[in-house]
């Protein structure tokens, strides 16, 4: 079962997703885009190679890593392209936008890439599929969703408790938002049976807004927008203090995944990998948000509200970016309990001392 991460749930028509120079995504039907992308890595869903920036001296590895195309989750990968953290590990990266952490993984397991960035949402239900993979470097800590309610019950729900009795809109049932809500009602001592939920897709915020769900799970900037419109937030997961307060800490998010049958041989590039993500971490939290913005693809910010985009950064880095890449257990834990919670995961269905590999943090 592929469980809808991030990406999938909130983005299924790549908008803002980075497409080569000159392409026409609009006009071309989805067997366009497949065709003339296989080329590429021989997969449908891959969007756009960027091979740009600092090229390491002399004999470099050439390495490409897939992710979804979510911006917030991208940062930290074209932070430390940018300013030449993984040339000075001596690695020509091309980094990869896919269709969403689905896609990557799909990259992963049939080859096409070397590594591959995704929620460990995706890494879980891949691993409990079979997928031979390892999750060895974690590059987000929190899920990139918040529960707000609509201007009409700002005053009414003021508790997850409140929650009863109301209709909360999620993008899908068994998406990653959905499987989050369940985990936050059950942490509360909340009813889930007493809870409506409405699948309502993509445009969660409109709905919201004009009040035909009292809450609902939104990504920001709708976040920004809906508390613009009267509505404010209930839980935000991407704070770091408000998810352990709800959640009881970190929630393991984005990290980098390699084929289990090479893990062996590419242990020290590991290492190498997963330095050069430590470092654009750092970067991340700490250098001007201005800088942040100019290491990213002109591509990917085309029709953005850059001011906005700014204060976004600028508000969450902190929680959302971990100081280092090391894979926390807890963190971990959470993900799992989530899916059992929301019944897309059995009990003991993956093995975590198989899928998650630490050696190559030194965790």
């Amino acid at each position: 079962m592929a469980i809808n991460g991030c990406c999938e749930a909130t983005n299924p028509d790549l908008i803002g997703v980075v497409a080569p120079a000159g392409a026409d995504l609009a006009s071309a039907t989805p067997l366009d885009r497949r065709t003339a992308l296989k080329s590429i890595l021989g997969l449908a869903g891959v969007m756009w190679v960027s091979a740009c920036g600092p090229k390491p001296q002399g004999e470099a590895t050439r390495l490409r890593l897939a992710f979804c195309g979510q911006l917030l989750c991208v940062v930290p990968y074209e932070v430390a392209r940018a300013r030449g953290h993984f040339a000075a590990q001596g690695f020509d990266i091309e980094l990869v936008y896919t269709r969403g952490g689905n896609a990557a993984m799909q990259a992963l397991v049939g080859g096409a890439v070397e590594y591959a960035g995704t929620s460990f949402d995706v890494a879980l239900q891949a691993a409990a599929n079979g997928a031979a993979i390892r999750r060895f470097a974690s590059t987000g800590r929190l899920p990139l969703f918040a529960l707000a309610v609509s201007p009409q019950k700002a005053d009414a729900i003021k508790t997850v408790k409140d929650l009863e009795g109301t209709t909360v809109g999620i993008s899908g049932l068994g998406n990653a938002d959905h499987a989050l809500l369940l985990y936050m009602l059950d942490q509360a001592g909340a009813d889930a049976s007493k809870v409506s939920f409405a699948a309502i897709g993509t445009n969660l915020f409109d709905v919201l807004r004009i009040g035909q769900v009292d809450a609902a799970m939104l990504q920001e900037p709708a976040l920004t927008l809906i508390a613009a419109a009267g509505g404010r937030e209930l839980v935000n997961f991407m704070e770091i203090e408000q998810s352990r307060a709800q959640l009881g800490g970190p929630y393991e998010f984005m990290g980098v995944s390699v084929r289990a049958a090479e893990r062996d041989a590419r242990l020290p590039e590991m290492r190498r990998v997963a330095q050069a993500l430590a470092n654009g971490l750092s970067d991340t939290r700490s250098i001007p948000v201005d800088e942040i913005m100019a290491a990213l693809p002109d591509a990917l910010l085309a029709g953005s509200d850059a001011a906005q985009l700014k204060q976004i950064i600028e508000r969450y880095r902190l929680s959302l970016y971990p100081e280092n890449t090391t894979m926390d257990l807890d963190s971990v834990r959470r993900v799992v309990r989530a899916q059992e919670i929301a019944d897309l995961l059995k009990p003991g269905a993956v093995d975590l001392d198989a899928l998650l590999d630490t050696a190559a943090t030194g965790s």
